[in-house]
């Protein structure tokens, strides 16, 4: 009887709660639509001007978090909210996610910040399991972020020293060897000579200087035209239609500060056929860079990168360089590995750290016997009829 009773209390104290919590957000939320202007303007007669709202429809509490959905009058642009979250940060704080479409957002405003994490193998293995070219981002407000490159093709790294980009890049490459190396290729550029000597034996190549790069660039292109070939003899669009004995492997291609080759044209008009039409041939770029650059991430080969991560960005231009808007900028100093990331709109994520001890650790198994992984000599490109070396790790 004492229990039904003490169950019966908190029951009716959270249904209290929950009704108070649905009034105060909803008086919080008419003021704020009032003081940011959030609002339909209309004339009337006698030239007076009457103001439309948007109007809550639901408050949901939730133990980490309240959710708020609100609903905009026809005729509102929804940019108008857009360049308003300002005035939702102000009023919340800076632990909130605005979504929505043209006629409805939906505001969750949390408790607290996404914590920083260290990398677990176990969990996110089981995390990308099924993907076949599994990317494993991080965390969100909402659980882990995965995706696969093979349906997102080409991604981006960029962010200042310091910021967790270089521990990102650890994670992601460690995650698709572990994961996928019965089906991966994988190349490496660390043309500051700082990061991918971890992937020496591992990967089919590892190389440090820009004409060795061009000689890996030249090989992937000349698969590429093979590739194109073989799917146009089988009458296919994509290797993954390809069957199962007869289809290559996926060929992952990571340049980190890819700035640092603005001047090598030719080089970088190679990277951009990559962008452009390796997703069918099962080819795909990650591309990292401290300042993002405008003249390397030209029109083309920007668009081509389907999938952004941001670290914190030094100033607004050169996030929106990045992403095409400004959240870069505001990650703080103290929020290494914090990212934003643009797959599908923008969402902000922790990546996972991982240090390179332990990195070696988990990369260990899947070393060769021989570290033959110097680049081949580059006194002269590759005739047309050079047989390339595909294989998988």
């Amino acid at each position: 009887m004492k229990l039904a009773a003490a169950c019966g209390c908190l029951g009716g104290a959270w249904t209290v709660y929950r009704s108070s919590a649905d009034s105060v957000m909803r008086s919080k939320m008419r003021k704020l639509f009032m003081t940011g202007e959030i609002c339909l303007k209309r004339r009337v007669r006698q030239g007076k001007e009457v103001r439309v709202y948007p109007q809550v429809s639901r408050v949901s509490v939730y133990h980490d978090c309240v959710q708020v959905v609100f609903i905009l009058p026809n005729g509102l642009d929804p940019q108008e909210v857009r360049k308003r979250e300002w005035i939702f940060e102000q009023t919340f704080g800076d632990n909130i996610e605005l979504s929505g479409s043209s006629k409805t957002f939906t505001l969750n405003i949390y408790s607290q910040d996404v914590q920083r994490f260290d990398y677990d193998p176990d969990a996110i293995e089981k995390a990308v399991e099924g993907l076949r070219l599994p990317i494993y981002v991080g965390q969100s407000r909402t659980g882990n972020e995965v995706y696969d490159m093979t349906e997102h093709p080409h991604l981006l790294v960029a962010g200042e020293t310091g910021s967790g980009k270089s521990v990102a890049l650890r994670s992601i490459i460690t995650t698709l060897i572990r994961t996928a190396s019965d089906r991966l290729e994988l190349y490496c550029a660390d043309l500051k000579r700082s990061e991918f000597h971890l992937f020496k034996g591992v990967a089919r190549q590892v190389v440090v200087e820009a004409p060795q790069l061009h000689q890996i660039v030249l090989k992937i292109r000349k698969e590429m035209r093979r590739r194109g070939d073989l799917l146009d003899r089988a009458g296919l669009a994509n290797i993954d239609d390809l069957p199962a004995g007869e289809r290559p492997s996926y060929i992952v291609l990571a340049v980190d500060e890819v700035a640092l080759l603005k001047k090598e044209r030719e080089l970088m008009e190679g990277i951009e056929e990559i962008s452009a039409i390796g997703r069918a041939l099962g080819v795909y770029l990650i591309l990292s860079m401290q300042r993002p650059d405008s003249d390397v991430l030209d029109g083309k080969l920007k668009n081509n990168l389907t999938v952004r991560m941001a670290f914190r960005h030094s100033d607004e231009i050169n996030s929106r360089i990045t992403l095409g808007s400004g959240e870069a900028a505001d990650i703080q100093q103290s929020q290494k590995g914090r990212m934003i990331l643009k797959l599908d709109g923008l969402k902000s994520v922790q990546g996972p750290y991982l240090d390179i001890p332990k990195a070696k650790t988990l990369l260990e198994p899947y070393k060769s016997a021989e570290e033959a992984t110097a680049a081949p000599p580059i006194d002269s490109e590759p005739e047309e009829d050079d047989a390339i070396e595909i294989g998988v790790l």
